[in-house]
């Protein structure tokens, strides 16, 4: 595993244990990227990976960290967290709240070269299909995962 002197033995469970979690969430990981055009992976989705079998509390931060370096070392993608922004107004009025942390979602980019990018991984007859897919998904997801079918009718 990647993780260099990382201590295994925090955890009750074998090292070859971990290793199998932290494959099963790279393999997660890939496949949920390709099948969702790259649409963001929700951190629930990982934790909930690693502790339906596993209920010790440092162990997703762990697998996922370690999953992170394999992607990177393996498979040359970062695993990227996303940085949610709220609007300003959403926070006036409501101080208790302020604590209260939006869900984490991850991406993979790519950490080749943009020209070697665009040369060998960019499909230039599929990327105008791609973009107008990631739209529709895009609003679907901000109207709360629902639309009928009329709205997109003109």
């Amino acid at each position: 595993m990647a993780n260099g002197g990382e201590d295994f033995s925090q955890f009750d469970i074998s090292k070859e244990e971990i290793e199998k979690l932290v494959a099963e969430v790279v393999r997660y990981v890939i496949f949920k990227t390709h099948q969702n055009s790259g649409c963001p992976i929700k951190r629930e989705e990982l934790v909930h990976l690693v502790t339906k079998n596993y209920s010790q509390r440092n162990l997703p931060a762990f697998v996922i960290n370690a999953a992170s370096e394999k992607l990177s070392s393996v498979f040359g993608y970062e695993l990227r967290e996303l940085q949610r922004s709220r609007p300003a107004s959403a926070n006036l009025g409501r101080p208790s709240q302020n604590s209260v942390a939006d869900p984490k979602s991850y991406i993979l980019v790519s950490q080749l070269p943009p020209e070697l990018y665009r040369k060998y991984v960019e499909d230039v007859n599929t990327a105008h299909l791609t973009g107008f897919t990631f739209v529709i998904v895009s609003i679907v997801h901000l109207a709360g995962g629902k639309i009928p079918e009329g709205n997109f009718l003109v």
